[in-house]
């Protein structure tokens, strides 16, 4: 293996006598992983380039040897995507994090593929615009990771998800070429759009280099309301009173078991006077006391109904962020564990069979493991997490956890929806990817890949 490894490492550094290749075993372990913990890293090396031209010699090398190359940015994905458990050389994009271009009047922002998620906002917000995006892992997560995961999190209800922020690309593909993808134009039906391509495909058809992103203007003042619901049939017809009354830009949800294992790990007192089933968290635009009087009465009126057992409306911006923190906490403080990761999504007005459908389910399979479920109801997006009994090894529980996927797939198809809604198929979902794609668009997909990749140097056994 350490023969490889040099061997890897050596020609690529002879392609490249100024990029940093490393073979440090504290380096391999630390970039050969990503958030997933059911796979070994064991990279061959890890490259540092620092501009455009390093990663196409690096490319070129990589295809001529036939060296695997995996993609990583802040290694906070959940699926395996950036996991080098088989002697591939991990590619780094820590030493790309310029910002190239601020353009006020475009309202875009050209970054390279290393920057950090939560440095692009705090530059939108240096100048008085937003990068809608936003999720737990965003202080260490990058751009370029965002974009090859299509990243979602608590704001896709107003914004959408990171392609509907994405002006334009700059890749590198497995033929050493680099493709400017719609150089940040709003209209360009010169066509196909490779740009769309590109965001979502887990790092398999082409090295992303450099991202123009879309920014808007700050959303207005803001206030939180934090409820108490007694069941998922409840908890839908809140939302449906809600969107209709107010301007929402998030509605959230998780379970008391959620709850239990947050208040637990971050030291934080119960939210509420009443212990309660299941938890929302919706924000909503609220610039005048117009907006706060219409979702006190709101609140009122759900209450009336027997909607809801309890709840609280966030009075200052420091209560928002706290009450936020029972939401944003929940996957920290289940990652000791740790956690078998199912990223589900159903059209919304499904959700509550299909939650009562898979908790038949998980009843029937696996009644001694622990559920937790949380998500973000308003765009249909649940994640379930299987969470590992003590004493249990790892290899038992991810092998019991995968009769679960099996029959949770299964019933994902039935209902019409996907098995990963924003965490990518990776490593871990490749063997359930025809549960959700005919056998035509993997077929598809594969050619895809061969035109870009021809080598199948980028990612291999991810996602295909």
């Amino acid at each position: 293996m350490e023969d490889r490894n040099n061997q890897a490492a050596a020609t690529l550094q002879r392609a490249c006598a100024d990029l940093r290749v490393v073979t440090e075993p504290a380096v391999l372990e630390s970039h050969g992983r990503d958030w997933t913990r059911f796979r070994e890293p064991r990279p061959a090396a890890v490259a540092f380039p620092e501009s455009v031209r390093q990663v196409q010699a690096l490319v070129a090398a990589a295809a001529a040897s036939k060296i695997a190359l995996v993609p990583s940015g802040g290694r906070t994905g959940l699926s395996g995507g950036a996991v080098a458990a088989d002697g591939e050389v991990v590619v780094s994009f820590d030493r790309l994090r310029r910002v190239l271009d601020f353009n006020r009047i475009d309202r875009t922002l050209t970054v390279e593929a290393g920057v950090v998620t939560a440095a692009v906002q705090e530059r939108a917000r240096s100048e008085g615009l937003y990068y809608p995006v936003s999720f737990a892992a965003e202080g260490s997560s990058q751009i370029g990771g965002n974009i090859a995961t299509n990243a979602g999190g608590i704001r896709v209800l107003r914004y959408g998800l990171t392609r509907e922020q994405v002006a334009g690309l700059k890749v590198v593909t497995g033929r050493g070429d680099v493709l400017e993808c719609n150089r940040g134009l709003v209209k360009n039906a010169s066509g196909y759009d490779l740009r769309h391509l590109f965001t979502g495909s887990e790092g398999t058809l082409g090295l992303i280099v450099e991202a123009t992103l879309r920014l808007t203007d700050p959303p207005p003042p803001s206030k939180v309301l934090l409820l108490g619901v007694e069941s998922m049939d409840a908890l839908m017809m809140i939302f449906g009173a809600l969107r209709t009354r107010l301007d929402l830009t998030a509605f959230e949800f998780f379970t008391d078991r959620a709850l239990h294992h947050v208040r637990a790990g971050q030291g934080l007192p119960a939210p509420l006077d009443t212990d309660c089933p299941l938890y929302v968290i919706a924000e909503f635009d609220c610039p005048s006391e117009s907006q706060e009087d219409a979702a006190m009465d709101c609140f009122s009126s759900c209450a009336e109904q027997g909607w809801l057992l309890d709840g609280v409306m966030s009075q200052s911006d420091r209560q928002i962020a706290q009450l936020w923190r029972y939401r944003e906490s929940i996957s920290e403080s289940i990652s000791h564990f740790p956690p078998y990761k199912n990223d589900l999504s159903v059209t919304v007005s499904r959700v509550p069979e299909f939650l009562r459908r898979m908790d038949r389910v998980i009843g029937e399979i696996c009644p001694d493991f622990e559920v937790v479920w949380y998500g973000h109801i308003g765009d249909g997006n649940l994640h379930m997490n299987i969470l590992k009994p003590e004493g249990m090894d790892l290899q038992t529980f991810e092998s019991r956890s995968h009769e679960i996927s099996d029959k949770t797939y299964a019933l994902t198809r039935e209902f019409g929806g996907s098995i990963s809604a924003e965490h990518g198929i990776g490593l871990l979902k490749r063997p359930w990817l025809n549960r959700v794609r005919s056998a035509a668009d993997i077929e598809f997909m594969r050619g895809i890949k061969r035109v870009f990749d021809p080598a199948g140097i980028f990612n291999p056994g991810k996602l295909l």
